[in-house]
């Protein structure tokens, strides 16, 4: 028997039919299939990725690929790790607007935070696999990183044990086997929440704004955040910006986020699996660090 689509995903409303107004997209979609082997038709379920436009004071800013479920958690936390906004507080509406096209996020900010980002010049076109197509210049990817508050690292069982509870807190990513996963966890390796995203830097964003919107200034005080791709410089990049400590993440990081990671204080962990993990920052002092 098929699994159902998670609850949070949404479905067509049956009354937007009736109004002309368009229904709000879903998460995933049933599709028909045929086996490679034995060629028997079968039915599955496939992660659908929609175009969403962040809209600032009536200007679109950017158009991100994305899961269209958590738009307001997205809108947010990209506003934020983006530099638009420095506090939730500066965000003074959203309205989410499926159109044919895709959907539209209207948000109504600060009128200082809306001059700069027209000083910024910046109209990007995000995609899954990069979140800086469409940036105008190396200086706007060379932006300082963010010092983050100094924490221990977290004990290796507290690692091990958010990393058995992941796939819990993915049911989009167990149903269609295409999204990435975000999540919350405490100091003992409990996840407090999760987001998830065909986009591994729109599922971190998700989480950042769920997690401001629920815990405000203390939202990243204890704990550390899991991620299930690989850590990149902007995924390190977005976890400092909002004072994110610790990293912990499923895949590799990359040498520009290993330093990234160091000179904001970060602690970073990669290669989290079963049974091991590598620690990538801090480093002992004293080590020397080889390039190839």
């Amino acid at each position: 028997m098929p699994m159902q689509a998670p609850s949070n995903n949404g479905s067509p409303d049956a009354t937007a039919a009736l109004t002309g107004e368009c229904p709000a997209p879903v998460s995933a979609a049933m599709v028909n299939v045929r086996g490679g082997i034995d060629g028997a038709p079968g039915e599955d379920w496939v992660a659908e990725e929609v175009p969403v436009a962040m809209v600032y004071n009536g200007v679109s800013h950017a158009v991100m690929m994305a899961s269209p479920c958590d738009l307001e958690d997205f809108a947010l936390g990209f506003s934020i790790s983006e530099g638009i906004l420095e506090k939730p507080e500066q965000l003074f509406s959203i309205e989410i607007k499926p159109t044919p096209d895709g959907v539209e996020i209207d948000m109504h900010i600060a009128g200082d935070c809306y001059a700069r980002l027209r000083e910024q010049r910046r109209n990007m076109v995000g995609r899954t696999g990069c979140g800086l197509c469409g940036t105008e210049s190396l200086a706007h990817v060379a932006r300082a990183i963010a010092r983050v508050p100094a924490q221990p690292l977290p004990a290796d069982d507290a690692v091990q044990a958010a990393l058995h509870s992941l796939k819990n807190h993915q049911p989009l990513q167990l149903q269609t086997g295409a999204t990435h996963g975000a999540a919350w966890c405490d100091s003992r390796g409990q996840i407090v929440q999760a987001r998830e995203d065909v986009g591994r830097h729109n599922a971190l964003d998700k989480l950042i704004g769920a997690r401001l919107r629920e815990g405000g200034d203390q939202a990243f005080d204890k704990g550390f955040a899991l991620i299930s791709s690989r850590a990149s410089f902007e995924m390190v990049q977005k976890s400092a910006s909002v004072g994110i400590s610790t990293l912990v993440a499923v895949s590799a990081p990359t040498a520009l986020a290993i330093r990234e990671a160091r000179e904001s204080g970060m602690n970073l962990i990669g290669f989290a699996r079963p049974g091991r993990h590598v620690i990538y920052a801090p480093v002992d002092d004293t080590a020397q660090e080889n390039t190839l």
